[in-house]
This record gives structure tokens, C-alpha cells and sequence, in this order.
């Protein structure tokens, strides 16, 4: 067993005034390996955009800027991010919701996960 400890104690993480957060079951249910990178961006930048109850209102210009992804991107990310009951939307107002009890279906997403094209490029950088 690992033994942890704390690496910088002046350094500890604290919740300061915005509240977002992504449960473990996010990776070890495959949640994460079932998005494509364009989606894992948009679901990143609405859970730190949200408030307390995953609420965020950011206009699709806004996040497309902020994103730097095309229109076309945010909306196939955003329709698939509402396909696979991550998210909701009003046409206005954002919810990231809790994370479903199905583990989502990993065989629908072809290619490299987010995680894996991370650690090839980062590997290709030393």
C-alpha cells in the first residue's frame, strides 16, 4: 500500500470561493475514457464555470472563444455531452449533472482516449 503524504504543506488545495469538483467514479467508471478530447474540454470548463449545484450560463461564443473550438465543435460536444446524461441544457442555462449509474459504453468512442493521446504527446516531449 502506498503510503501518501503531503508534498508542500503550504501548497494544500482549499476551496476558496468557486466549488467544482469531479468524482473518482468519473475515471474509474470509464466516464472519462468514453469522451473525446473536444468533449472532456467542454465538461472540464462547465464544471469549473459551475456553481454549488453545476449551474453556469456562459454564451456559446463565450466558450468557443475561451475553448478556441469552432462553433460546429462546441455543438456536437455539447449535444454529446447531453447524449451521454452529463449534462443539461435549456438553451440558456448549463447543469452538470451527477454522474449517471450506467457506466457509459465504451465501445461507441473509436480512437485514443483523452488520457492516452496526453501521456503519447507528453512522452514525445522528454
Amino acid at each position: 500500500m502506498i503510503k501518501k503524504k503531503i508534498l508542500n504543506p503550504v501548497r494544500v488545495r482549499q476551496i476558496d470561493g468557486g466549488f467544482s469538483f469531479i468524482p473518482h467514479r468519473f475515471i474509474s467508471d470509464g466516464f472519462l475514457a468514453s469522451l473525446d478530447q473536444k468533449e472532456l474540454l467542454l465538461y472540464l470548463f462547465l464544471i469549473l464555470a459551475s456553481d454549488r449545484f453545476g449551474l453556469s450560463f456562459y454564451s456559446y461564443d463565450a466558450i468557443c472563444t475561451l475553448l478556441e473550438i469552432s462553433l460546429d465543435e462546441y455543438i456536437a460536444s455539447r449535444n454529446s455531452l447531453m447524449d451521454k446524461d452529463l449534462i443539461a441544457f435549456d438553451g440558456t442555462l448549463f447543469q452538470v449533472l451527477s454522474l449517471p449509474q450506467k457506466r457509459p459504453d465504451r465501445q461507441k468512442r473509436q480512437g485514443r482516449s483523452p488520457v492516452e493521446t496526453l501521456i503519447q504527446q507528453t512522452a514525445k516531449g522528454f
